[in-house]
């Protein structure tokens, strides 16, 4: 891993999930987390929070950069509620089967590099009952904007630490065994179209 993947990328990562659009994404989606939370993509622990605490005992972080993780020990040490940091991917998780009550995925699919990999060992994971929360952004249904985002993804994706423009998280969530129950999109405001188009709801396995 070069300098500018782990000290410049994490930080432009940082600032941009943090920005006032999509934090208002995260308000909407994480408080509906309960039980232990396996968190895929914990970044720099923007949704802790949103977190409600009498909802939730344990999140279970799992983020595979040293630099998010590095930027997350502040967000950490002011949480009320207990944290365990796995330095993993999302496609080979080490925690049991069926050992989770909630799986929250926000703006991580468009960046893993095995989606459906990372989406059926979070199902795996989920035990009898439990419940999928995402909050994505991804292809925009307007062909013309998809037809940009689909120009402009190789150049993104190397300069965005491998964002695609063009990935479909509801398709993605249902294709791996998941049953939509709750979806609902928009374009953020203040966002470029082309990187706002968003999606975010609740699934459940089947």
């Amino acid at each position: 891993m070069g300098f500018y993947d782990r000290h410049i990328l994490p930080r432009l990562i940082g600032c941009a999930c943090g920005a006032k659009p999509i934090a208002k994404q995260r308000a909407k989606i994480t408080p509906e987390a309960s039980g232990v939370v396996l968190e895929l993509g914990f970044g720099s622990g923007l949704n802790l929070p949103f977190y409600d605490p009498g909802k939730v005992t344990r999140v279970i972080a799992v983020e595979p950069s040293e630099g998010m993780v590095a930027q997350a020990q502040v967000a950490i040490a002011a949480s009320p509620i207990p944290v365990e940091v796995r330095l993993e991917g999302a496609e080979s998780l080490s925690v049991p089967d069926q050992s989770v009550d909630t799986v929250l995925i926000t703006y991580t699919l468009c960046t893993v590099p095995d989606a459906p990999g990372a989406l059926h060992a979070a199902r795996k994971a989920l035990k009898p009952g439990g419940k999928l929360l995402f909050c994505e952004h991804g292809l925009a249904p307007d062909p013309k904007v998809a037809r940009f985002q689909t120009r402009l993804e190789p150049l993104w994706s190397r300069i965005a630490g491998g964002c695609r423009l063009t990935r479909d998280a509801p398709s993605l969530i249902a294709a791996a065994g998941f049953r939509l129950t709750r979806t609902e999109t928009m374009y953020l405001p203040g966002t470029p179209r082309w990187a706002g188009f968003n999606a975010w709801g609740e699934a459940l396995p089947i």
